[in-house]
């Protein structure tokens, strides 16, 4: 079956009352998903975040690693080219149809699945080392039951010692500073503007402007760093650390990104018996 394009985003007469988790599945256009490399920049990206990501899944001893939110496949190549076992999962078909393209691109054929992390056992199956979900894609969800939910959906997914990786914009900054993002580590693109049009507690509407007049939007929910760090224990996490731009600190001035390694494992416990 032919996959369906959908052309123009479309939000109704008032935008920034469009709150629903199920949204994402209209924002993410062809269109807007055929810019979306044109956005990060996977050079660009690549050389800001170095090998971040790399250095903590080997560190850890991890190697079969499951990207929730593959997006058009970057983090997935990155982690094949590093000899990790990669399943690169999204909700977007759109996504998961130029993933698979690029993986090709780069030698790579990707597994990948369409998964709704709600419902995300129902369609990934086996364990892993660890989840990723980048791009500041957990934002996606406006319900806390849904993020809820997602999170133990992930945290079932991972062996007895897994761990998540998650990130997320700085919100905090945005809501009580306004945006002032140097779009160094993440979306890396030129002659693409990418920032806030409205912000409150409940709502980051960005707006992503192209050279060529494209212009498309995302409504995503902003989330505080403790708020998540939060749920994240609540679900079952036993530590979780935090990264300001892959650093460790905060003594670095207004980070843009904030990076979450969450540890399934309890603190200072001898290994259990290795699950399937």
């Amino acid at each position: 079956m032919a996959l369906e394009k959908h052309k123009e985003q479309d939000y109704g007469e008032n935008p920034t009352q469009v709150r629903q988790t199920d949204k994402y599945k209209e924002e993410y256009v062809h269109s807007f998903v055929d810019k979306w490399d044109d956005l990060i920049d996977w050079d660009g990206r690549a050389k800001s975040e170095g090998s971040f990501f790399i250095d903590e899944l080997k560190r850890r001893g991890k190697k079969k690693i499951l990207d929730v939110a593959t997006g058009t496949g970057f983090h997935s190549v990155r982690l094949l080219n590093e000899g990790f076992e990669v399943i690169s999962a999204d909700g977007s078909p759109e996504m998961l149809a130029k993933a698979f393209a690029n993986g090709r691109r780069h030698g790579h054929v990707l597994r990948t699945v369409q998964a709704d992390w709600r419902w995300l056992n129902r369609d990934v199956h086996g364990k892993y080392d660890a989840v990723i979900c980048l791009g500041n894609s957990f934002t996606h969800l406006f319900e806390e039951r849904d993020r809820r939910k997602a999170l133990a959906e992930f945290y079932a997914c991972l062996r007895h010692d897994g761990i998540l990786i998650l990130d997320q914009r700085n919100y905090d900054m945005i809501l009580d500073e306004g945006f002032k993002s140097k779009h160094t580590y993440y979306y890396c693109g030129d002659n693409v503007e990418a920032k806030p049009e409205f912000v409150d507690e409940g709502l980051a509407r960005f707006q992503y402007k192209f050279s060529d007049g494209g212009t498309f939007h995302l409504n995503m929910f902003p989330l505080r760093q403790a708020y998540t760090e939060r749920l994240m224990k609540e679900v079952g996490f036993q530590q979780v650390h935090k990264f300001a731009d892959f650093k460790e600190t905060y003594r670095q001035e207004d980070p843009d990104f904030i990076v979450f390694i969450a540890e399934k494992r309890y603190p200072d416990t001898p290994g259990a018996k290795e699950e399937a």
